[in-house]
């Protein structure tokens, strides 16, 4: 099946089978932009450390995140306040305090691939 858009088909291709693997490959542009997004939610280590231990522990609360991670408090509600609006984790409240945890399951399910090893 030749997926070349219609746009790029004028273009000189190399080996035109593998051309049309690697567009099947990477799939829906949408799909594409929601893994970058994950994989930029990762990259800043304070985040990252905040998704491993609510991802192992299950829910916990800011100040708790905050000792287990050497983050003061502002710091653990902002990062906090980004992965919630990105639907990485939710906050559940319990009178006074809020405890937060993983809720989305592709960003579980590679949190779990990279701690597999520990």
């Amino acid at each position: 099946m030749h997926l070349v858009p219609a746009d790029r088909a004028d273009r000189r291709t190399i080996d035109g089978h593998r051309v049309c693997d690697a567009i099947a490959a990477i799939g829906d542009a949408g799909r594409v932009r929601a893994w970058a997004d994950r994989f930029a939610l990762l990259a800043d280590p304070k985040r990252l450390a905040l998704l491993l231990a609510l991802h192992r522990t299950g829910p916990l609360a800011v100040s708790d995140l905050a000792v287990a991670t050497g983050m003061n408090d502002p710091a653990v509600s902002q990062a906090l306040r980004l992965l919630r609006a990105a639907g990485a984790v939710t906050g559940e409240k319990e009178g006074r305090v809020v405890r937060y945890r993983v809720v989305d399951p592709e960003l579980a399910a590679l949190l779990a691939h990279c701690t597999a090893d520990d």
